[in-house]
């Protein structure tokens, strides 16, 4: 059985483009809002697979970021909260103390000099899955900026293996801006490029930088 579906806040302009729309496609404009709804519902059911980079100056930038991260999702049965960690236990000891999952034990201990980067991601994302329950992950990955520190190259490859197979949920990895100092431009770009979004964490507030390729006659333009 259908609906009338009374859409208000349409003004004149975007009600015209649209009929020109219809009639060009020759559909009519009801096809194309019931059209549009439907894509936007379907949307909604999908669970999103989203991989961004998190950029900070301190540990206390972070600290309030991710204490911001756990009161979004406190409270929600859907999320299975967990971390990655690294050789900082000020993060360490925050996130156990909210009650996240740690995913280092001894079956899993990550040893730079082994050489052994991708071995040991292979077997913590399967540890994430079967202890997630079919929840939507919140999975925050500390170890990436202590291996930057030795080899970028190594963590990009590992950034680019994880966003050519995301998790269902969310994954933010955080770099220390005077971490990747060091590298080149053209290394950090690809690590940027490895993520869907980059943030910039600064004390209370959160930037997100959206980075284009651009020619140089960009530069003469306003």
């Amino acid at each position: 059985m259908s609906h009338t579906l009374v859409i208000r806040g349409f003004d004149h302009d975007t009600h015209s483009q649209l009929g020109n729309f219809s009639r060009q496609k020759g559909v009519s404009i009801n096809s194309i809002v019931k059209d549009a709804v439907d894509q936007w519902l379907k949307k909604q059911n999908e669970i999103p697979k989203r991989h961004h980079l998190l950029l900070y100056e301190d540990d206390k930038s972070m600290i309030r970021l991710l204490k911001l991260i756990d009161r979004f999702t406190v409270g929600e049965n859907k999320w299975f909260k967990c971390f990655i960690p690294s050789s900082n236990t000020t993060f360490v000891e925050l996130l156990k103390g909210l009650d996240w999952y740690d995913t280092n034990d001894a079956s899993s201990h990550y040893n730079q000099s082994q050489g052994n980067t991708m071995k040991y991601f292979s077997t913590v994302l399967p540890k994430i899955v079967k202890n997630s329950k079919n929840k939507e992950i919140c999975c925050v990955d500390f170890l990436l900026n202590d291996i930057a520190k030795f080899s970028i190259k190594e963590t990009i490859e590992v950034e680019r293996a994880y966003d050519q197979n995301k998790l269902e949920g969310l994954a933010f990895c955080p770099y220390k801006i005077k971490d990747l100092s060091n590298n080149s431009v053209s290394d950090i770009m690809t690590l940027f490029e490895a993520h869907q979004q980059v943030f910039v964490v600064k004390e209370d507030e959160l930037y997100k930088l959206n980075i284009t390729k651009e020619s140089i006659h960009k530069l003469f333009l306003s």
